[in-house]
């Protein structure tokens, strides 16, 4: 892997790990918003607003997911 791969994959991590910490913290458990997080398909705000209009964590996985 080179340099720059490196640095690409390094800056992907980062991304997902705040991904996955907007997610617990909207109220998604620590296992559930780390695979949404890694899913680049899956937009950060509908995964938060189903949570604020009221939708379980588990059911908004399931759509989601």
């Amino acid at each position: 892997m080179t340099v720059a791969e490196t640095e690409i994959r390094e800056e992907i991590e980062l991304v997902e790990a705040w991904r996955a910490e907007q997610l617990e913290t909207a109220g998604y458990g620590a296992q559930t918003a780390a695979e949404i997080a890694m899913r680049q398909d899956i937009d950060l705000h509908l995964a938060t607003d189903l949570l604020s209009s009221g939708c379980s964590a588990e059911l908004a996985a399931q759509i989601l997911l």
